[in-house]
């Protein structure tokens, strides 16, 4: 009997040193599916998009049933970078409308997952562009203040919808923008008094 329990945890230990990991590693916990559920449900619930729980679960279609269990993958946005894009989103997009708080944290991951700015949240809102902060609140400090409820909301939905849409990297008031350059853009949709473009 004793051999066989260090043999097992010689085959358990060479799966870890040699990088061997299953499936059910590499997800943090599973998610027994209920009534009424969604991914989009249950990505807002763990942080995660729903491309991304359907990819952990070998899914290519959308349906789910009651007593199903999913995997659900290890979230790559940590509560420190949810809270600073809530702060970015609560200070750019005050009194506009909610679509358009989700648009604007949709434009930070969209940039995140660009290989034209930085890869992570932290770098991308504290980009500088020409000497200056790419995001006024970062360089007028108001990112600074709390984040309102509406706007940690509008981050998760933005997450559980990362990777879809229409692509924005860019978003700017006409009515206040300064910048010749951002008319160049291509329009992708219009919130509020925000245009979204790429």
């Amino acid at each position: 009997m004793k051999k066989w329990k260090k043999l097992l945890i010689v085959s358990t230990l060479s799966f870890s040193i040699f990088g061997f990991t299953s499936h059910s590693e590499a997800a943090t916990n599973t998610h027994l599916v209920h009534t009424g559920e969604t991914y989009w449900i249950i990505g807002k619930k763990y942080g995660v998009s729903v491309l991304e729980l359907m990819k952990a679960n070998n899914k290519s279609s959308e349906m789910i049933y009651p007593g199903e269990k999913l995997l659900i993958p290890t979230t790559k946005i940590s509560e420190a970078d949810k809270d600073l894009m809530a702060r970015l989103v609560h200070a750019e997009a005050k009194g506009e409308p909610y679509a358009g708080k989700v648009a604007v944290a949709t434009v930070i991951l969209n940039r995140v997952d660009s290989s034209s700015f930085p890869n992570t949240v932290r770098d991308v809102i504290y980009q500088k562009v020409s000497g200056h902060y790419a995001f006024t609140p970062v360089q007028n400090g108001t990112i600074n203040q709390a984040a309102d409820s509406v706007s940690k909301k509008a981050v998760e939905e933005a997450i559980a919808f990362r990777g879809q849409g229409k692509g924005s990297l860019y978003f700017y008031n006409p009515k206040t923008s300064t910048s010749e350059w951002i008319y160049s853009t291509q329009t992708t949709l219009t919130i509020g008094n925000h245009r979204f473009a790429k």
